[in-house]
């Protein structure tokens, strides 16, 4: 049968992107999330409203709609419930394994530095602000502190003097997601460049890769993204060749967002989404002959994809939240960039603001001649001119 029923778990800015690669293929999208109207939703076909940390409630929609396919966006999941899922028959997005490795900060480092052998930074998990003070004297001062489960930044702090970890410890146990009470510290990494390569797992098909995406982050979020980034030769060999391996290890079809830092004593692995980056929006721009939402659909779907072009640069920029505000927002400054030459926006539609909220994205593009910095500092500005009211 084509037309499959698609149960999207998580229904921000990815999954929009996501839900209209999947109609413009004909396909049935049940949008869920925690609060109403999240933006996948409003193109969905059929919506629910749900937490899904609480596994009976998942169990219940999972019964009532009966799909053929559940595709997870975002990590506070009961993620353990996918196994059963499979079990019945439901492909579960990459795969049951997948999910639950990649959810969880600690079940990831472990497979990819003890069982893989992957380069990382030097780490210690925390069940107390005394075990994390522990931690901090192995991975040294500056140090950032991240939820076992979050995304965004979420949770994050950077630990910059002895007097911060209690306060590091509060932060990031409160505002983290899922039910765990544990941190891991990672020491800091001399590195100049992070990246992101996307890379697609197929049933029917090789491994491919896109172009390595450049990005810049602060306040452990996504600001900005560039496509190509340019790397070493042997880099991108080392890159691919890590990729490769921790997806195979993890198993399912889909894509995958894989971060690395670039530092002068080579490539450390730092973490992978098993689904559409963030930093991979700017594939929106035209930069490749599928953009990432649309090669997870196909991976998912089964279908083959026989390459990865690259079409032409680009750089993306966020807009942000300056203020939290509960009402629907509006937004100025659209007009110059719409009239602005190879330069786009997207509006993501959430329905609430908080400050350093992500709402929307700028793309600006050119050729292949066009370079990357050039591009950002367009990418740049023209965000900075669209204001959340």
């Amino acid at each position: 049968m084509f037309i499959k029923k698609i149960m999207l778990l998580g229904s921000g800015e990815l999954g929009k992107e996501f839900v209209i690669a999947a109609k413009r293929l004909g396909q049935h999208v049940i949008a869920v999330d925690s609060y109403n109207n999240a933006p996948a939703q409003q193109l969905a076909d059929e919506r629910e409203v749900i937490n899904m940390l609480d596994g009976e409630a998942l169990d219940k929609i999972v019964d009532k709609y009966k799909p053929d396919i559940i595709v997870p966006e975002i990590e506070a999941i009961r993620t353990e419930r996918f196994y059963d899922y499979e079990d019945k028959g439901i492909q579960v997005v990459p795969s049951a394994r997948a999910a639950n490795y990649t959810m969880n900060r600690k079940s990831i480092r472990e497979l990819a530095s003890r069982e893989l052998g992957l380069k990382t930074a030097p780490y210690r998990y925390a069940s107390s602000c005394e075990e994390l003070e522990s931690a901090v004297s192995v991975t040294g001062i500056p140090c950032v502190v991240k939820p076992l489960m979050s995304s965004s930044g979420k949770g994050q702090y950077v630990i910059k003097s002895q007097s911060e970890i209690m306060k590091a410890w509060e932060y990031s146990t409160t505002q983290g997601r899922g039910d765990y009470n544990e941190v891991i510290a990672e020491g800091f990494i001399n590195f100049h460049t992070e990246i992101t390569l996307l890379t697609v797992t197929q049933r029917n098909g090789n491994t491919l890769f896109c172009p390595p995406i450049g990005h810049h982050q602060e306040r452990g979020d996504y600001q900005e993204s560039w496509q190509p980034c340019e790397v070493k030769e042997d880099e991108l060999i080392q890159m691919k060749k890590t990729a490769a391996m921790i997806t195979s290890a993890l198993t399912g079809y889909g894509i995958w967002g894989v971060e690395f830092f670039l530092s002068d004593d080579g490539v450390y692995f730092s973490e992978l989404s098993p689904r559409p980056h963030d930093t991979g929006m700017v594939t929106l721009a035209g930069t490749q002959n599928f953009n990432e939402f649309e090669l997870h659909l196909r991976a998912v779907l089964g279908y083959e994809i026989s390459e990865i072009t690259h079409e032409r640069n680009a750089a993306s920029a966020v807009i942000l939240a300056e203020s939290d505000s509960k009402e629907m927002p509006d937004y100025t400054g659209v007009d110059e960039v719409l009239s602005t030459s190879n330069s786009d926006l997207r509006i993501f539609g959430k329905p609430s603001t908080r400050r350093y909220r992500r709402m929307g994205v700028v793309l600006s593009w050119g050729d292949k001649s066009a370079t990357t910095d050039e591009l950002r500092i367009k990418a740049k500005s023209l965000a900075s001119k669209i204001k959340v009211k």
